[in-house]
């Protein structure tokens, strides 16, 4: 692990693999951290990518800074950490809230975006119903902290059948979910409930996209993912079966596969 201080943070990160190969940016959902990659980064990393995994600001061992956390300040970040690490362009992914940065991002700096990857998120922004209940999850968090919260989802953040069958994956997603701290989900709820809608973006995207989602998936189905693939003129679509919420630590052998063919077709 290494630590950058931007833009009065302290952003932790870890940033692996061969620095003359393709840099690669993956950006964690809520409410984990940068080790839901780990997967990811050690097939990227066997294959010749540099692969970089930010802790968000109030997630992992990054500052926590209560409040409200908007997706145009995870953005700032992330492009911060890459004027510290001296990385001008690079492929940019996240899944659920961290495609939803990855959008974001792409809105405020096009160019220094080479390729994206859009995991099981969406591009709408709430409703006035879905506002109300990122809000109310943000006090019940700070009021009752993650226990119960982690408890709740873990068989929406995994399919129900995989809590049971891949035990060492449910346990790392408890973990991270438990292990956040409630300041910093709550701040992030606070600043999704806020969003933009980004579905007008899709259609001036001009690098290549993928974009993937678990079969299963239920807070961003299928239809999400298909619903983008459409608008995004350059984008390819993969759907991992026996998968929910986060097939890259689900199914991570077949989102391995089709992440490395989407790179080798664009970024080299």
């Amino acid at each position: 692990m290494a630590t950058a201080t931007v833009r009065d943070i302290k952003i932790s990160y870890d940033d692996q693999g061969d620095r003359g190969g393709t840099p690669v940016v993956l950006v964690h959902g809520h409410p984990f951290n940068r080790s839901m990659w780990g997967p990811q980064v050690a097939d990227l990393t066997a294959a010749g990518y540099r692969v970089v995994t930010p802790d968000l600001r109030g997630y992992g061992a990054t500052t926590v800074v209560p409040g409200v956390t908007t997706l145009d300040v995870f953005a700032g970040d992330i492009a911060g950490l890459m004027d510290h690490l001296g990385l001008e362009q690079v492929v940019l992914g996240g899944l659920s809230m961290g495609g939803q940065i990855v959008m974001e991002f792409y809105r405020q700096f096009p160019g220094r975006v080479a390729a994206l990857v859009l995991a099981d998120t969406f591009a709408a922004a709430d409703t006035p119903e879905g506002q109300a209940a990122r809000n109310a999850m943000a006090d019940r968090l700070l009021a009752e902290g993650m226990d119960g919260y982690a408890a709740e989802v873990i068989g929406k953040m995994i399919a129900p059948a995989n809590v049971t069958a891949l035990p060492g994956v449910a346990a790392h997603v408890r973990f991270m979910m438990r292990g956040t701290a409630p300041e910093g989900a709550a701040a992030a709820l606070r600043g999704r409930a806020q969003r933009p809608d980004y579905r007008d973006l899709l259609a001036q995207v001009s690098v290549p996209a993928m974009v993937v989602v678990g079969a299963d998936d239920e807070y961003t189905p299928v239809s999400d993912a298909e619903y983008m693939h459409e608008r995004i003129p350059d984008s390819t679509l993969a759907i991992i079966d026996g998968a929910a919420h986060m097939p890259n630590l689900e199914r991570p052998a077949e989102f391995n596969a089709a992440l490395r063919a989407f790179l080798a077709a664009t970024a080299g």
